[in-house]
């Protein structure tokens, strides 16, 4: 068995072919035909609200596929569409709303602008990407996370939606040690730190971004334990990392050797003191972890 970060190189360097194959499966292509054979048929907002198949396929594409019962929600999104600062879309915390509302946008575009060749391709090939993801949680959560993180990162405008997101957050705490329970402190500093920890900069650089991910890989298998079931004795002190350094510990020299002091400062705005690395919070944390949508 491989460790998290070689199993999501090897996706993430094949993604194209992952992609094919996961379109491939029956299940997928059943319900990718449907969608394709149906979208075109609908006329209203009401219409694509009231088919359970249409709509449960569209929001697992766009990651909210445990929203299917909330109809008034989503009708109410789908209203407002996103060409007004101030509609529900735009201003609900999770951006998945907003990216499933610019998709299906009823109310700039019209009803026949969600089944165009275009859009309908979009929402097929970001189904297709869930379901990817979704498979490779099968195997390993921490490969789900990182393509997850891969996919989303970039399109975050602010500190704030990482905070926002809780695939997103749980990326960032286990790449720096944050325990979940900082989540309790006053959002602000929260953000403040964590836009100094991993600027909004970075993850719209594909070079610092799979940097990013890679690390969050190997702190994954480094705290949750890698598939081969190889253990590592790791301490944490004030000037690094210091252990007999695996090839993912290496991964991990730039997050906390290199730049100690300024992690240990935003550390502070979350904890008032350097959080341990390998909090017992967050290993159980991690192992309780499942993505939704």
């Amino acid at each position: 068995m491989t460790t998290t970060t070689t199993a999501y190189l090897s996706v993430s360097h094949n993604l194209s072919r992952y992609q094919t194959m996961t379109a491939s499966e029956p299940a997928v292509k059943t319900t990718t035909a449907y969608y394709q054979a149906n979208i075109g048929k609908v006329t209203s907002i009401a219409d694509f609200v009231g088919n359970y198949r249409l709509l449960s396929y569209a929001l697992k594409a766009y990651g909210l596929g445990d929203q299917i019962n909330a109809k008034a929600l989503i009708t109410k999104v789908l209203q407002g569409g996103v060409a007004d600062s101030n509609s529900l879309a735009n201003t609900l915390s999770d951006s998945r709303w907003k990216a499933f509302a610019t998709a299906f946008d009823f109310a700039e575009n019209g009803a026949s602008s969600v089944s165009s060749a275009s859009a309908a391709a979009t929402t097929t090939n970001a189904y297709a990407e869930q379901q990817l993801e979704t498979d490779q949680g099968q195997n390993n959560v921490g490969v789900q996370l990182a393509l997850y993180f891969q996919r989303v990162a970039p399109t975050v405008t602010s500190s704030y939606g990482i905070l926002a997101d809780k695939n997103l957050l749980q990326v960032a705490q286990t790449i720096f040690g944050l325990s979940p329970s900082t989540s309790a402190t006053d959002i602000d500093a929260q953000a403040t730190a964590l836009s100094k920890l991993m600027p909004i900069s970075d993850l719209q650089d594909p070079a610092k971004l799979q940097q990013l991910t890679t690390r969050f890989t190997a702190m994954y298998d480094l705290t949750y334990g890698p598939a081969s079931g190889a253990t590592t004795s790791l301490t944490v002190s004030s000037n690094g990392l210091s252990a007999n350094q695996p090839a993912a510990t290496s991964i991990l020299a730039g997050v906390i050797s290199s730049n100690g002091a300024a992690i240990g400062k935003s550390l502070n705005a979350f904890t008032g003191s350097v959080t341990p690395m390998f909090s017992s919070s967050l290993m159980m944390s991690l192992q309780r972890f499942r993505l939704g949508g």
